[in-house]
Formats: structure tokens, sequence, C-alpha cells
């Protein structure tokens, strides 16, 4: 079984920064996609970032310049640093990770963590 453990979201003024944390444990193929979607309130999810394991990098348009993404691969963790945040960043953050084993597309989520973005 893998799981991901995320932490750092909460409560910042606009132009403020987070650093969300999301470690993984469990049998996890070393070749994989870690990312960070988000859904807003009253909205579907979407992707954030992703970061796979051979550099390789993906961000929405909105975040570009803004966010972040990085990862240590010794501690199977990947890192979502936020800067000068804006109030439609707001919503709940969701760690995940995906890979193919066996053939097998296999994804997991971890449980979310808040965001909140006042102005």
């Amino acid at each position: 079984q893998v799981q991901l453990a995320e932490s750092g979201g909460g409560l910042v003024q606009a132009g403020g920064s987070l650093r969300l944390s999301c470690a993984a444990s469990g049998s996890i193929v070393s070749i994989n996609t870690m990312g960070w979607y988000r859904q807003p309130p009253g909205k579907q999810r979407e992707l954030v970032a992703s970061l796979n394991s051979n550099g390789d990098t993906r961000y929405a348009d909105s975040v570009k310049g803004r966010f972040t993404i990085s990862r240590d691969n010794a501690k199977d963790t990947v890192y979502l640093q936020m800067n000068s945040l804006k109030p439609e960043d707001t919503g709940i953050y969701y760690c995940n990770l995906h890979y193919v084993l066996l053939f097998r597309p296999r994804e997991y989520w971890g449980q979310g963590t808040q965001v909140t973005v006042s102005s």
C-alpha cells in the first residue's frame, strides 16, 4: 500500500508564502510522477504542478513564476513552494503520485490540505 502524507497548508494573507510537503510511504516505484492538484471552492480539481523522476515539470499557467515544485527522491517527498499567493489560490491542495507497474497505471492521492489566502 502507498500512503501520501501532506502538510504545510494554512491561512495566509495575499502576497504571502506557504510551503507544502508530501511524503510518500510504502512500495513505490522509483520511476514516477509526483504533483499537486487543487480544488477551489465550487470548482473541479485542477493540476497545479507536477514533477517526474526525470526532473520534468509542468505548471498551471496561473501559477507559473510564483510556485515551484521540487522533490527529494531519497525521501520520496515532493514540495510546493508557493509565493506571491493570491485569493484565487484558495482551495484544498491534494498530493498525487502516479506510475506504471506491470503495465498497469497506479495512482494515489493524499487526504488534502486547506490553503486559504485572504485579501
